[in-house]
């Protein structure tokens, strides 16, 4: 769709807007896909929602996989016991 291209929509009673095939078909947004509206100088914006909420390494550490063998229970609870004692002296 070039900038000689121009298509229309109507805003409904209801503020809906119906978003043209063409447009929905370029952008591969079926039907429920979730839209962000962000206000611009120069008019609306439509961006599609990220699937995945913004995060950051913080929020996710500890949820990948080890590459080190399994500790046992008693392996577990001594480094707990060992963590507990550090934090207590803190």
């Amino acid at each position: 769709m070039g900038v000689q291209e121009r298509i229309t929509t109507t805003v409904s009673t209801k503020g809906q807007v119906i978003l043209p095939k063409a447009i929905r078909e370029q952008r591969h947004w079926p039907a429920g896909t979730k839209l962000i509206v962000e206000e611009t100088p120069e008019g609306v914006l439509l961006k599609p929602m990220p699937i995945f909420a913004p995060t950051d390494i913080d929020a996710v550490f500890g949820s990948l996989r080890s590459t080190k063998p399994p500790l046992s229970i008693d392996a577990m609870n001594a480094v707990i016991a060992r963590e507990a004692k550090r934090r207590a002296r803190d």
